[in-house]
């Protein structure tokens, strides 16, 4: 046989196969799908594994149950099918009517297979729902509220399409973040459990106490309410709050240093801090008595009312002190003109106590007219001089003896009236004063 021959024949043994292959690949297998409900399925639409189609539904009808019968054709590879496929009756979207599929979701391959012609029954299928089949199951009060909201959300996005468009631009990535996220949660298995456990204690805690939490809720709302009454002053608040951040900054620039030199304080208190314990604990009655005191003192600085307080009297101050200042000035230019005067009398005070003194005395006696003076004479006949036995009184010629305080041969200093001080402040002798400071009354 010549090459030329071999040549026709292996072409046409290879036509043969390929010709096997596309018949034996276009052949179809048939079956049958029993649903509650053909759910608006139309002949010719698609039978589909994980949105490929793979067949095509081929008839529809009823059988004496009032079931429907629907008859599919698989395409292979896809076919045959195994034991354990399902088929369930979806919608493309739900703008359509008669865009409907049967989906498959075929069974495993080590399962046995499905003979052509077989009979998938209810427990294998699934009858789609119709939106109006929701709908029908709503009462009208909840049909006309889920109205409302229909409504409403035009009402929401109506004049704001582009806003929304820009919105729906990020949906997708959010939706990959979120799908990165849920991933990230799901790799650990145990601690998501344990978060969800957590949570729920956490949950459970809270509605025990619900009736707190409503509380705060509450209260919240009223704060809330209180610090939006107050917009024009939160609005300056935060206008000055640059400014106060600001020199804050600064304030903590500065407190770095100071910081250091506190450490330093803080290292030498160490040794004496356990001694603060002891003392603490003496204070703390001391405090616990102070209470009272500190109350009074308190309703002394500030009370209820008006002119009552010491906050009121500083509030008056400004006032009294415009009106003593002249007054003050005047006092404080009499005092220094009077410094002089003072400074002369200052060494007479022994000798203006004494005289008050002895004119009380003098006047103390009274009898049934009353009070009288009784006065005498002091003629200085004799002169007292001390010796070991205690000392004696000696008399002085006539021309040596001198009558009161009149001057003559004695000189007495200031003070001299009384009895010398203790520590030589009195009797007083001047700066280039002739007095004799000896001359003094005996006696201690």
């Amino acid at each position: 046989m010549s090459a030329a021959r071999l040549g026709a024949l292996g072409a046409i043994a290879l036509v043969a196969v390929v010709a096997v292959l596309l018949l034996k690949g276009s052949s179809k297998h048939e079956y049958t799908l029993v649903f509650q409900s053909a759910g608006q399925l139309v002949k010719d639409n698609d039978v589909q594994v994980g949105g490929r189609r793979i067949g095509r539904v081929a008839e529809i009808k009823l059988d004496d149950r009032n079931l429907a019968e629907v008859r599919i054709q698989v395409e292979e590879p896809y076919a045959p099918l195994h034991a354990g496929t399902t088929a369930t009756i979806r919608s493309g979207s739900l703008s359509g009517v008669a865009n409907r599929y049967v989906a498959l979701a075929p069974g495993p391959n080590n399962g046995a297979k499905i003979d052509d012609g077989a009979t998938l029954g209810l427990d294998k299928t699934t009858t789609s729902v119709d939106l109006d089949q929701l709908f029908n199951t709503l009462d009208p009060q909840t049909r006309k509220s889920l109205q409302k909201v229909i409504q409403g959300s035009a009402t929401q996005y109506k004049g704001k399409g582009q806003q929304a468009n820009e919105a729906l631009k990020y949906f997708n990535p959010a939706l990959s973040t979120t799908s990165r996220l849920v991933n990230e949660l799901d790799r650990d298995q145990q601690s998501l459990q344990d978060f969800i456990i957590y949570t729920a204690r956490a949950t459970t805690a809270l509605a025990e106490r619900r009736g707190d939490l409503s509380s705060l809720v509450g209260n919240a709302n009223t704060t809330s309410g209180a610090i939006a009454s107050e917009g024009e002053s939160l609005n300056r608040a935060l206008k000055a709050l640059p400014t106060t951040l600001r020199q804050a900054n600064t304030t903590f620039v500065d407190l770095r240093s100071t910081l250091d030199d506190l450490d330093k304080l803080v290292d030498a208190s160490k040794p004496v801090a356990p001694k603060l314990a002891p003392f603490f604990k003496q204070l703390r009655p001391l405090v616990t008595d102070a209470r009272p005191t500190i109350r009074d003192l308190s309703a002394l600085i500030s009370r209820p009312g008006a002119g009552n307080d010491l906050i009121d009297l500083l509030k008056q101050q400004p006032q009294l002190t415009k009106v003593a200042t002249p007054t003050f000035q005047h006092t404080v230019k009499g005092l220094q003109q009077g410094t002089p005067v003072l400074q002369f009398i200052r060494p007479y005070a022994p000798d203006l106590i004494g005289w008050f003194r002895d004119f009380g005395q003098s006047t103390a006696n009274y009898d049934a007219n009353g009070h009288f003076a009784r006065i005498s004479p002091i003629v200085n006949a004799f002169q007292y001089t001390e010796n070991p036995a205690g000392g004696t009184l000696n008399a002085l010629k006539p021309a040596e003896r001198q009558v009161g305080l009149q001057s003559g041969k004695i000189r007495r200093c200031p003070g001299s009236s009384t009895q010398a001080a203790a520590d030589g402040s009195s009797p007083y002798t001047p700066e280039g004063s002739d007095c004799d400071p000896s001359i003094v009354p005996p006696g201690p």
